[in-house]
């Protein structure tokens, strides 16, 4: 009888075991495998991308820059050689007195200037000729805008040799000079004008 109570017992305590261990013996919760699987299925957090920074501010163009910037087609030596021809216009059509080529050519303060000159020549019956020896030398000196206009304002520095030949109540004389001047052209780059317009003259070194 005993015997058979402790096999009895036996196999209780087997069974109660049995699922003792079944139940501890299973994962609870998650676990730290569990946390890294996931973590490799995750598609990777990429960082947030900064903004784009702003453009620093700009130092305000000057000189040539500052021209090419309101006019991206204006070109140094289309424009020097129309300089030169201006050039050499207005000084025959000063020595002619040609008034009304000057006043195409010339701001109002040059003309006027100009004007006092040739009816001073006249006045004293005086006439004058030029003619050039040599192409006249032209070179950029200075470009730039007129504040924050469309206005560009350009120095060239002009080199030439002329005969001048001129008659007068003594007579007749030819005079064969060298110059070096500064002419200043203005143009408001946005204008279908394409003249420049001479607006001021100084004297350069040669």
């Amino acid at each position: 009888m005993q015997v058979l109570e402790l096999i009895i017992f036996a196999g209780l305590a087997a069974i109660v075991l049995y699922q003792l261990y079944s139940v501890l013996g299973r994962r609870v919760g998650r676990q730290p495998e569990d946390n890294a699987a996931a973590d490799a299925a995750r598609p990777p957090v990429r960082a947030p991308e900064r903004p784009p920074e702003l453009p620093e501010e700009g130092v305000a163009l000057t000189g040539l820059a500052a021209v090419k910037a309101k006019d991206p087609t204006f070109d140094v030596s289309r424009f020097l050689s129309g300089a030169r021809g201006a050039y050499e216009m207005v000084v025959k059509a000063f020595a002619a007195g040609d008034r009304a080529t000057l006043r195409n050519l010339l701001a109002p303060n040059v003309m006027a200037s100009f004007d006092t000159a040739i009816a001073q020549r006249e006045a004293e019956g005086r006439t004058e000729t030029v003619e050039f020896l040599h192409s006249p030398r032209a070179d950029l000196e200075k470009a730039d805008i007129v504040g924050t206009s469309d206005l560009a304002r350009l120095t060239v520095r002009f080199l030439a040799e002329f005969r001048a030949r001129s008659k007068g109540p003594e007579g007749e004389a030819v005079d064969d000079r060298r110059t070096a001047e500064l002419w200043t052209f203005e143009r408001n780059l946005k204008s279908r004008d394409p003249n420049w317009i001479l607006v001021h003259v100084d004297a350069a070194e040669a």
